[in-house]
C-alpha cells in the first residue's frame, strides 16, 4: 500500500465531497466524482468552474492553472468506474449504517491495495470499517468546511488501520496544501473535542447569572482575543447542529462531566430558536445581521474621593502591573498588613469569587472589589465586586480602571471569573488529550489553531498565561465547588510540580 496516491475516488458532490475536489485538482491529482443521485456530480462541475472563474478574476489563478485543474476531473456515472482509484473518499451522509454498507459495497469494486478513506466528522472509523472484509486499509480523513479555506485535515486512526495508510494520507494532505493533525479514533477526534471546552464552560457561566450574553462574549474576545465570542460562535453554526454535538460527545464519554451540556441551549434548540438561521438566538438578526442588544449600565464610574488602595495579589508579575498602573493614576497604596476602614481593596483573585478572596485574607468584604489579571490587561478589565460591597467602592474601582483604549466590565460573582474559567477548561482539556495520547502535543496546538481560528494552541496557551495560574484557577474552584468538571488534569499537575513547559513530553 506504499504507492504514490495518483488518482483519487470521491462519492458525494456536497459541499464538503466538491470541497476535496478542488483541493484535489488543483494540487495535479485525477479525480473520479460519483454521487448516487443523479446529476448532482455535475452540478458540483459546474459549481467548480464559477469557482475557479471567480478565482480567475481575482487573480488568483491563472487561465491555464484553471483548465489544468478542470482537466483533472472526471464525473462517472456509476460506482463501478471508480475500480481504479487508488484511494477513495466518501463525503456522504452523516450515518453509520449508511457508510458501513458503502465501505463493504467498494471493497467488491476496488483493488485490495486501494485505501478507503472516510469524511465523517463524528463516527467511529472502527465502526465504520467494522464491516469490511480489510478494516486495516480503511482511515478517516476528516475535512473543515470551507475545504480549500480551513488549512487542516484530520488523519484518524481505526482500531485496525494500518499505520504506513495513515502515512500516505498525510503526504497528500501536504501535497493538498493542508496541515495533517493525526488523531486517534476517540469521540469528536482532536477539533471537535477541543472546542469543547469554550462554548460548554461559557453556557455554564451564563446559566449562573454571572454576565449577559454580549458581556461574555466581550470579555473574550477583547481579553483572550478570540474572534468570536462563544454565543456569537453558537448562533453561526446553529444550535441544531451544535447542542447534538455536546450531547453526542457528553454520551460517547460516558457522561464525563468535563463535556456536560446545558439545558439552555435544549430549551432554545425546542423552541426552534437556532442562531442566524431562524433570526433568533442568544442574539436577534435581520437580514443575516447581528443585532446589538441595548444595555443600561448598573455602576457609573466615579471616584467618589477614593485616594488610597489595598493591593493584594498572588503573584509577583500581577503585583507590579498593578502598582505601575496604579501609580500612573495617581492612586496611593497602602503597604500596611491590613487595610484601613476606608480603603478600596483590589484582590488580584484566582479561581475563586470576591466573598471567598475577602474571607481568606480576612477582610471586610464590603470593601473588596476583585480584578482579573489573567487576560489581555491593556485591552480589557474585569472587575468583581461582592456581594456586600459598597456602591461607591464599585463605581470608584470602575473609575480606576477605566481607560479610552480599553474596556472595563463589573461582573457577578464567579469562582475564577470568565476568562480564567474559559481559559481554564480549554488548556485543561487539551491536556487531558494529551494524557490520553488522542494527538500529540503539536498536533492538538496546531489543530485547534488552524480548526478552530484560536490566536494560541491549548497547550501552549497554558504556558503563555502561566501553567501555574492555570492550576491554581483549577484547584480552587474544584475545591470550592466540589464539581468534577474542574478537575486538574495529571498532564497539567506535573509539568507545574516539576517546574516543566506544557510543552515538554518525555
Amino acid at each position: 500500500m506504499n504507492k504514490d496516491i495518483k488518482n483519487i475516488g470521491i462519492i458525494g458532490a456536497g459541499i464538503m465531497g466538491t470541497g476535496i475536489v478542488q483541493i484535489a485538482i488543483q494540487s495535479q491529482h485525477h479525480v473520479y466524482l460519483y454521487d448516487a443521485q443523479q446529476g448532482a456530480a455535475q452540478k458540483a462541475q459546474s459549481k467548480l468552474q464559477d469557482t475557479f472563474n471567480t478565482l480567475l478574476q481575482k487573480n488568483k489563478i491563472s487561465q491555464a492553472q484553471l483548465e489544468e485543474a478542470l482537466a483533472y476531473l472526471h464525473i462517472v456515472e456509476n460506482i463501478e468506474q471508480l475500480q481504479q482509484c487508488d484511494l477513495i473518499i466518501e463525503a456522504i451522509v452523516e450515518k453509520l449504517v449508511v457508510k458501513q454498507a458503502l465501505m463493504k459495497q467498494l471493497e467488491a469494486i476496488v483493488d485490495p491495495q486501494t485505501i478507503m478513506a472516510s469524511n465523517t466528522s463524528s463516527l467511529s472509523i472502527t465502526a465504520i470499517a467494522s464491516e469490511c472484509q480489510y478494516p486495516e486499509r480503511v482511515a478517516g480523513y476528516h475535512f473543515f468546511n470551507p475545504v480549500p479555506l480551513m488549512k487542516v485535515v484530520e488523519v484518524i486512526q481505526g482500531l485496525h488501520t494500518q499505520p504506513e495508510i495513515l502515512e500516505q494520507l498525510a503526504d497528500l494532505a501536504q501535497k493538498m496544501g493542508h496541515r495533517p493533525v493525526h488523531t486517534k479514533d476517540t469521540p469528536g477526534f482532536i477539533i471537535n473535542h477541543a472546542g469543547r471546552a469554550y462554548g460548554t464552560e461559557a453556557l455554564k457561566i451564563l446559566s449562573e447569572n454571572t454576565a449577559s450574553i454580549s458581556e461574555i462574549d466581550e470579555i473574550l474576545k477583547t481579553s483572550l482575543g478570540f474572534k468570536m465570542g462563544p454565543f456569537e460562535l453558537l448562533d453561526l453554526t446553529g444550535l441544531d447542529i451544535s447542542h447534538p454535538v455536546m450531547e453526542s460527545i457528553y454520551t460517547q464519554y460516558y457522561q464525563e462531566p468535563r463535556y456536560r451540556p446545558n439545558v439552555l441551549t435544549q430549551q432554545m434548540l425546542t423552541g426552534k430558536k437556532l442562531g442566524r438561521k431562524t433570526g433568533q438566538g442568544f442574539y436577534r438578526y435581520l437580514n443575516q445581521k447581528k443585532q446589538e442588544i441595548a444595555s443600561t449600565p448598573r455602576y457609573v464610574a466615579n471616584r467618589n474621593g477614593i485616594k488610597k488602595v489595598w493591593l493584594h495579589t498572588e503573584f509577583k508579575d500581577d503585583f507590579e502591573r498593578l502598582s505601575q498602573y496604579l501609580s500612573q493614576q495617581y492612586i496611593l497604596i497602602n503597604h500596611e498588613a491590613k487595610p484601613t476602614a476606608n480603603d478600596l481593596i483590589i484582590i488580584a483573585s484566582y479561581g475563586e469569587d470576591a466573598t471567598h478572596s475577602a474571607l481568606r485574607l480576612g477582610v471586610n468584604p464590603e470593601q473588596v472589589v476583585c480584578i482579573d489579571m489573567l487576560g489581555n490587561f491593556e485591552q480589557s478589565r474585569t472587575l468583581m465586586p461582592s456581594l456586600v460591597t459598597r456602591q461607591k467602592l464599585i463605581e470608584a474601582a470602575l473609575h480606576i480602571f477605566t481607560q479610552a483604549e480599553c474596556k472595563t466590565f463589573v461582573i457577578e460573582e464567579s469562582l475564577g471569573f470568565i476568562t480564567q474559567r474559559v481559559l481554564a477548561m480549554i488548556v485543561n482539556l487539551a491536556c487531558d488529550m494529551a494524557q490520553q495520547q488522542i494527538a500529540s502535543v503539536d498536533d492538538i496546538n496546531e489543530a485547534v489553531k488552524l480548526g478552530l481560528g484560536y490566536p494560541h494552541g491549548p497547550i501552549e496557551w497554558g504556558d503563555l498565561v502561566g501553567r501555574e495560574k492555570i492550576l491554581h484557577i483549577l484547584e480552587r474552584i474544584s475545591t470550592i465547588s466540589n464539581d468534577p468538571r474542574y478537575r486538574p488534569s495529571p498532564w497539567l499537575q506535573r509539568r507545574c510540580k516539576l517546574n516543566l513547559s506544557l510543552m515538554y513530553h518525555a
